[in-house]
């Protein structure tokens, strides 16, 4: 599994380089700081699956107005230790650029895999989405790479750092064409509960607004 690693690293840091360097094709004012909010209920059902339910609010324009709103649920299929397949389903409503709601329903299946490593923690992520919208259906391929390492206890307890890299790849525009960054904390505070608190930084010429300023939340429940 060593030899997985390296080149998993070196792909997406060589597509999150194009990512960027096509997103700099923005317009300098095609920016919004936007608010993410997600909820995520974890239901488990046998010791490998798990039933999960996902509620996300998220406001744009500066934060003054809500931008969309969606809901959904999957499965999660614990293979093994390392290795995890989930196919989900998720309702969207989403503002265009004209200020209007539209509909989207969105497919996805996503395989996850985290690397023997004992000093900190280090996962993949490939994600495959089919988006059902009324402007046309698409595809994307969403890979991505997440470091973690634990905070000490006297700085805060029970609390773990992320930095996550991850690009899309949009079968519309047949390329690589956004790049997300995100930093932030996750602080289990109970048992059955932990509080993800991040930035995240988007890069994406294709798109209004395409650069994006955000902080944002995840509530997990763990029942």
């Amino acid at each position: 599994m060593k030899f997985c690693l390296l080149p998993s690293i070196v792909f997406c840091c060589c597509v999150a380089l194009s990512a960027s360097v096509s997103a700099q094709t923005t317009p300098p004012d095609d920016e919004d700081v936007q608010s993410w909010n997600d909820l995520q209920v974890t239901v488990p059902i046998t010791k490998k699956i798990d039933f999960v339910i996902m509620g996300t609010v998220r406001f744009g324009k500066d934060v003054s107005r809500i931008t969309e709103a969606r809901a959904g649920a999957g499965v999660v299929w614990k293979v093994n230790k390392a290795f995890s397949v989930s196919p989900s389903y998720l309702y969207i409503e989403a503002r265009n650029t004209a200020g209007i709601f539209r509909t989207e329903h969105r497919y996805s299946l996503r395989g996850a895999y985290k690397f023997p490593i004992k000093r900190f923690g280090l996962s993949h992520r490939s994600m495959y989405e089919y988006r059902v919208r009324g402007t046309g259906n698409s595809w994307r391929y969403r890979p991505s790479l997440t470091f973690e390492k634990v905070i000490p206890d006297n700085i805060i307890p029970k609390a773990k750092l992320f930095i996550t890299e991850e690009v899309f790849y949009i079968s519309t525009h047949k390329k690589f064409t956004r790049n997300r960054l995100s930093v932030g904390i996750s602080k289990t505070l109970n048992q059955h509960l932990t509080l993800d608190l991040f930035y995240m930084r988007q890069n994406d010429g294709n798109s209004q607004p395409g650069d994006l300023n955000v902080i944002g939340t995840t509530w997990k429940i763990h029942l």
